[in-house]
């Protein structure tokens, strides 16, 4: 059996060998990224340095640099995926180095922004929401402005009010809503939502499990409380007094950011409040929501087309 070092030492006296190697050799230093980090280093590399690594500046020219020759992230043709390369200087030759190409560091931001929005029943849709695709129409530029408003001026653990937006169905509240926590996410800031109906349902069942006044304290001390859908639950004494109530009351004191949406103006939310499912008119109680909900929030109306 012949030895590795006789089999290479015949390939390279081969002339149709050397003829290849040789092509190749040009279209490896023709190549622009090459050529680019050789002039950068021309005093430091020498062409003993270059025939050395010409294994490593080969591999260099068949990977995709800056993405130019991926499709996607989930196509990506490199080694790594998600990974390009780029040349560096190593022990007096030329090697090459993976580092996180444009789109895995985008996919990598949007995978940590998403663990800072903590959700409860809201559809993906809304996750996903981004003020890059948000119709700013006649109906929505003042719910848009306001938000951005609030963006511009908030800072993590910082007492400010929230917004309420109001209008009819399938108008792009809880759009808005999602797309304030995607921005606060790239701020590195936590927020929570909440669908408001769910919720409450779920508050009940907790009382079997014990695990009521923990999830009461959760939704108490979250930085930021978005609550999607207020006044589309059917009222009870116990949701609107023991849970709603304490929730806001202590939100209220702490003067913590606090979003909501609904169907109701201020006005039709608080006769919602008034009359639990039992029929029972209690003005007063439903009159103490209220006051927290304008302590804690700023009315706007949001207006337009159905877009559902």
């Amino acid at each position: 059996m012949e030895k590795i070092n006789k089999t290479l030492q015949r390939l390279a006296s081969n002339p149709n060998f050397q003829k290849r190697y040789q092509e190749q050799r040009q279209v490896v230093l023709q190549n622009r990224g090459i050529q680019v980090f050789l002039s950068k280093h021309e005093d430091e590399i020498t062409q003993e340095m270059i025939e050395k690594s010409m294994s490593k500046l080969y591999e260099y020219t068949n990977q995709s640099q800056d993405c130019d020759r991926c499709e996607s992230l989930e196509k990506c043709i490199n080694f790594m995926k998600g990974y390009h390369p780029e040349l560096v200087l190593s022990r007096n030759s030329i090697d090459v180095v993976y580092k996180r190409c444009k789109r895995k560091i985008m996919a990598d931001e949007k995978k940590k922004n998403e663990k800072l929005i903590k959700s409860l029943y809201v559809p993906r849709d809304i996750l996903d929401a981004t003020f890059e695709d948000f119709e700013g129409d006649s109906g929505r530029l003042d719910a848009g402005d306001r938000a951005a408003t609030f963006l511009m001026n908030y800072e993590a653990g910082k007492k400010a009010k929230g917004l309420y937006l109001y209008g009819k169905f399938g108008v792009g509240k809880s759009y808005i809503l999602g797309a304030i926590a995607n921005e606060l996410a790239r701020k590195q800031i936590s927020s929570m939502i909440v669908y408001v109906p769910e919720l409450l349902r779920e508050m009940k069942s907790s009382i079997a499990d014990s695990t009521l006044n923990e999830k009461i304290e959760a939704l108490k001390k979250e930085p930021i409380l978005m609550l999607d859908d207020i006044g589309a639950e059917a009222v009870s004494s116990w949701t609107r007094d023991e849970v709603l109530g304490p929730i806001l009351q202590f939100r209220m004191l702490e003067s913590l950011p606090t979003f909501f949406t609904s169907n109701f103006n201020f006005g039709e939310l608080e006769h919602h409040l008034t009359y639990s499912q039992r029929g029972e008119e209690e003005k007063m109680k439903a009159r103490r929501i209220m006051e927290r909900i304008r302590t804690l929030s700023e009315p706007v109306l949001v207006d337009g087309p159905n877009r559902r």
